[in-house]
């Protein structure tokens, strides 16, 4: 076997993993399930390795790679971005690929398109179909959220721990997901590290319900 088809193997477990069907062309059956990865779906610009179809409809791509590629796999997010602007063959309503992934055997990469500012990252496997469908269903993103969290109360805490969790904030807000916190001794950082978590990130109120599922 070729390295590119042995990482689809690996490719095909993780997808039906995460709850998707796959399908070969030759048994094309997009309501077989909520969600559907056929191989070489052919699109204007060629076969794309896997298009994930939730629904019925066709809401993302997957380029799958060889092991060795490793961390340049981000060189070929222009081939899932061409993809995701074909148009799909046979499928006459209308639609928007929103979702691309990169992936090889050993790591796979996330791009939401509506993002602002949209980019890849690495998540730990593919997205179940019926968590697609929700993030589908509002018009917001997690990143783009994350430019407009809720101002902090303040009550109770040290004017180090407002800092840090505001300085978080700003840091996400500016799509940037590696922060380091450094506080002295006694500061409080465990209390700020729940915090920034839980109150902050995990609310469910109704502006916010999003998180829910985001993490």
């Amino acid at each position: 076997m070729q390295p590119e088809e042995q990482s689809r193997l690996v490719i095909d477990q993780k997808l039906e993993q995460s709850g998707w069907t796959i399908q070969d062309m030759n048994k094309l059956n997009l309501t077989a399930s909520l969600g559907v990865a056929v191989r070489e779906f052919p699109t204007s610009t060629g076969p794309v390795d896997y298009a994930l179809f939730v629904e019925g409809k066709p809401v993302g791509v997957v380029e799958a790679k060889k092991t060795e590629l490793g961390e340049k796999i981000t060189t070929v997010e222009e081939q899932s971005s061409r993809y995701a602007n074909s148009k799909f063959k046979w499928i006459q309503q209308e639609y928007e690929i929103r979702f691309a992934y990169e992936a090889t055997d050993k790591l796979i990469r996330f791009t939401d398109y509506k993002d602002i500012k949209y980019r890849s990252r690495t998540v730990f496997s593919f997205f179940r179909p019926e968590t697609l469908r929700r993030l589908l269903i509002y018009s917001y993103t997690i990143r783009n959220c994350m430019k407009h969290f809720p101002p902090l109360d303040g009550t109770g805490f040290r004017k180090c721990q407002i800092r840090a969790i505001n300085n978080l904030d700003t840091s996400f807000a500016e799509n940037r997901p590696k922060a380091l916190v450094q506080m002295a001794t006694g500061a409080g950082k465990t209390f700020t590290a729940i915090t920034a978590a839980y109150w902050r990130y995990l609310r469910r109120d109704t502006d916010y319900s999003w998180r829910r599922f985001a993490f």
